[in-house]
């Protein structure tokens, strides 16, 4: 069943369009399962769709050189994405998406087919079920700006340790021409009655600057 459907003689044309319908079809399914519950855009979308037909495409292409393979290699270690930073699910799916393209750039297409089904109803039911939602509900992004002037790790821990389960720094930035700092924690508060209580004992240590604290998006994860 998981036999290539490229022969011994070679490409031949019904195999290119075949595995190209079926590098569409990944593509198409891998893009929908995406999107469920899920911030995206259309241009994301169709760069999933498109992308197993690409790598299925440069695969056929190497088509068991050794040498072209090393220099598509290199022209693949040249590639950027210098847009919106990814975060761990985006970049999963790339791979996915990628992963598709080589069984279909094989001749693998029941594979391929296989593959794409399995994950995306795996990848689909993690995220309709409520599962890892309950800490998830109590995750914060909490950015602080304090003056330069305070020692804002170690004013900090006490009111941290006080109303969350953890508190990391992920950023560290200067503003307002270096005098001031903007601080940026993940965080998992004790319950949701601690966030006012937080917000108010960290306002006075923090001179009353700007303080924000939204729920966690995980746009920054990486993998």
């Amino acid at each position: 069943m998981f036999n290539s459907i490229i022969g011994s003689n070679g490409l031949t044309a019904s195999a290119v369009f075949i595995c190209i319908a079926v590098s569409v079809a990944c593509g198409i399914m891998i893009a929908f399962s995406f999107a469920v519950k899920s911030r995206y855009t259309k241009n994301f979308l169709i760069s999933l769709i498109l992308l197993p037909v690409l790598v299925q495409a440069v695969i056929m292409l190497v088509n068991g050189s050794i040498g072209t393979g090393i220099a598509v290699m290199g022209a693949f270690s040249l590639i950027r994405f210098r847009s919106v930073p990814g975060n761990s699910k985006e970049i999963c799916c790339i791979f996915f998406s990628m992963a598709a393209g080589l069984a279909t750039g094989v001749g693998m297409i029941w594979f391929a087919l296989t593959l794409t089904a399995i994950v995306c109803a795996v990848f689909v039911l993690l995220k309709v079920l409520p599962l890892f939602t309950v800490k998830q509900r109590f995750e914060r992004d909490l950015r602080i700006t304090v003056p330069e002037n305070l020692d804002y790790e170690r004013e900090f821990a006490p009111v941290m340790k006080k109303h969350t389960k953890f508190a990391n720094i992920i950023r560290v930035k200067t503003s307002d021409m270096g005098s001031l700092y903007v601080i940026t924690y993940q965080i998992r508060l004790l319950s949701a009655e601690s966030e006012k209580a937080l917000i108010d004992d960290l306002r006075v240590l923090n001179s009353n600057l700007p303080i924000v604290c939204c729920t966690h998006t995980g746009e920054g994860e990486e993998l």
